[in-house]
């Protein structure tokens, strides 16, 4: 079976569910309200139309903490020999309880031995984002200025899984 195909996963402390068009309208007005977006200048508009917009490489999922819908995925795959975390949010109120670091490991697992990297973006300000993903074994593999904003660098993060 290809890679984040099915239309829910089920991880130890959330679960993974395929975007729905509702709760990509919550969601992205709760992006466009938190940081890294809010800092970027997303609006809801745009946040909402990345999310809806036709895209057959973009696999996008609500994570869920028991009912409640607390955050989003969006990896591309394929994206140079291996998947691109786009996009990991998690609401304030279930940050810093490990759910990141399982959705990375999700990652890690549904990739096939064929592709040996994951690979995301972060913006240099955003210290914390950097931290975590250097902490899961990703390096930083170079600066792309002015990327999306003049006031900031894109990082672009590599973890080798071979």
């Amino acid at each position: 079976m290809p890679p984040f195909s099915e239309t829910s996963y089920p991880l130890p402390s959330c679960s993974l569910s395929s975007l729905t068009e509702d709760e990509a309208g919550f969601l992205s007005n709760q992006l466009a309200a938190m940081d890294p977006w809010l800092t970027l200048g997303y609006s809801t508009e745009g946040l909402l139309h990345y999310l809806l917009r036709p895209d057959p490489a973009l696999y996008r999922f609500v994570i869920f903490v028991g009912p409640t819908a607390n955050g989003l995925v969006c990896v591309r795959y394929p994206w140079l020999r291996g998947p691109c975390l786009e996009l990991l949010a998690v609401l304030n109120d279930q940050q810093r309880r490990g759910i990141g670091r399982e959705i990375v490991s999700w990652i890690q697992t549904e990739c096939p031995k064929a592709a040996p990297n994951i690979w995301t973006l972060t913006s240099s300000f955003n210290r914390g984002a950097r931290s975590f993903y250097q902490s899961l074994g990703f390096s930083e593999v170079v600066s792309l200025p002015d990327l999306i904003s003049s006031d900031s660098d894109e990082i672009l993060l590599r973890k080798m899984l071979e």
